[in-house]
């Protein structure tokens, strides 16, 4: 199944957007070229995108005060 901005797993849900966006093209590769199962490929995506935003100085996590 690919992934979108508009459609992505639950577990993304919390991510900044920027790093949402790098998860859900990394799960995409993961699923469509590597062929990992749904599951996998969210899970590693997840991780290699919290790692590429870290290493980038950019926020993981969405900014709970902005969004109340």
């Amino acid at each position: 199944m690919p992934w979108s901005n508009e459609n992505y797993p639950r577990s993304m849900k919390n991510l900044s957007p920027e790093t949402r966006k790098k998860a859900i093209e990394i799960a995409n590769a993961l699923y469509e070229d590597e062929h990992y199962d749904e599951g996998r490929s969210i899970a590693i995506a997840t991780d290699r995108a919290n790692a590429w935003a870290k290493n980038r100085g950019k926020p993981v996590k969405k900014d709970s005060k902005k969004a109340k």
